[in-house]
């Protein structure tokens, strides 16, 4: 008996969310919420224009950032159109090497990032799976979440096991290590000797600061430092490995492909990479970090994006636990972190993601038709 064919990719539709949204991040907030309204967010809030920056970010990628991302999109149809859903490398590929004119990290990465998630979630719904039962199956019975926000004693209520903060002070402000220090203090204070806390630093220190800092906060306990440095320093986080080797350096969020998570493996200093599957080149090239940074006995943990890391973290065994940005414009409660951008996002309870939550097609995600979309046409966004 011939068996009928696959289903083959037969359209392909590029859309923003068009207003200031309500998701748990700089890019899609509305004013009132943590993320952006706090008095200081970062260290780089000290420069009022990058301030107003996180305000209005929405607005501005809108207009300016995102057109070119996701214009991308459609010069990547010849490669889809007709294409088997299931030659995800070959996909990914063609469209990684088709791109390197944009670049090889940033905009152009992302929007090949959106690509392949379409990809592998038109892939589970045609086979009735769950994507984490497409690349290996469970390894856990749940997903252990730690919440990155503004209140950790508020994380430790809701039942995460650790709680993230933003470093609110950068090194080029006066007393800044007394008063980070300080402010992480009275976090520990509120928590308790033992629960981990997690510290935000946003790329946004140096070398030295940070040894000083870290050195300085010993007696804290802090479970590890993340984004001191930019991604590109390799050599600044072998500096950091070499003076503190007991403590945790973690990097990530911004760094792409596997060519860039190569290099920070290869400096042997950093003890969790922190990719977004959304940006760094989505699940097709995740695995193939997450396959390296087992080579090295590194934990893989994604940074935020909700089921798309989840049905990830699920299936490796390098992946001990993942995160959840807090959605509470005050911090205190479990909200989507989508915002409403889905009917049916799986939320945690007492701090979990339960695997039978995450047993629905595909990523299990079903977009809320109320949501404003702009859709691109041709060379234009228009409003559907």
């Amino acid at each position: 008996m011939t068996p009928s064919p696959f289903p083959t990719i037969t359209e392909i539709k590029t859309c923003l969310v068009g207003g200031e949204g309500n998701g748990a991040d700089y890019h899609s907030q509305a004013r009132g919420h943590w993320i952006i309204d706090s008095p200081i967010s970062n260290p780089m809030s000290h420069y009022s224009k990058f301030a107003r920056l996180m305000a209005r970010l929405a607005s501005l990628l809108a207009l300016a950032d995102q057109p070119p991302a996701g214009s991308y999109t459609p010069t990547s149809k010849r490669f889809l159109l007709g294409s088997d859903p299931r030659d995800t490398n070959m996909l990914w590929d063609q469209m990684y090497r088709a791109s390197l004119f944009y670049g090889r990290k940033g905009l152009a990465i992302i929007a090949i990032s959106c690509i392949d998630l379409a990809i592998w979630d038109l892939l589970g719904k045609i086979r009735g799976e769950p994507v984490y039962k497409l690349i290996g199956g469970k390894t856990k019975e749940y997903l252990s979440l730690y919440s990155t926000g503004p209140l950790p004693e508020e994380a430790k209520k809701l039942g995460f096991w650790g709680g993230k903060v933003p470093l609110p002070y950068g090194p080029y402000e006066p007393g800044s290590l007394q008063m980070n220090f300080e402010f992480l203090r009275k976090h520990r204070t509120a928590v308790g000797p033992d629960y981990p806390i997690m510290v935000d630093c946003y790329m946004s220190l140096n070398v030295q600061y940070a040894i000083e800092l870290a050195t300085m906060c010993l007696p804290l306990n802090i479970e590890w430092w993340e984004e001191v440095l930019h991604p590109d320093d390799e050599d600044g986080f072998k500096r950091l490995k070499s003076a503190l080797p007991h403590i945790k350096w973690t990097t990530g969020e911004h760094e792409y492909t596997r060519y860039g998570f190569r290099k920070l493996l290869e400096t042997r200093s950093i003890d969790i990479l922190q990719p977004d599957v959304t940006w760094a080149g989505g699940l097709t090239e995740l695995l193939k970090i997450s396959a390296h940074a087992a080579a090295y006995d590194i934990p893989v943990v994604p940074h935020a994006s909700s089921a798309y890391s989840y049905h990830f973290a699920l299936s490796q065994t390098n992946t001990p636990f993942a995160e959840i940005v807090c959605n509470a414009p005050d911090g205190k409660s479990v909200q989507p972190p989508f915002g409403n951008l889905f009917l049916d996002e799986p939320l945690p309870k007492d701090g979990r993601i339960a695997a039978e939550a995450l047993d629905k097609p595909g990523f299990g995600l079903t977009l809320n038709p109320e949501v404003n979309l702009i859709e691109f046409k041709e060379d234009s966004w228009e409003f559907k």
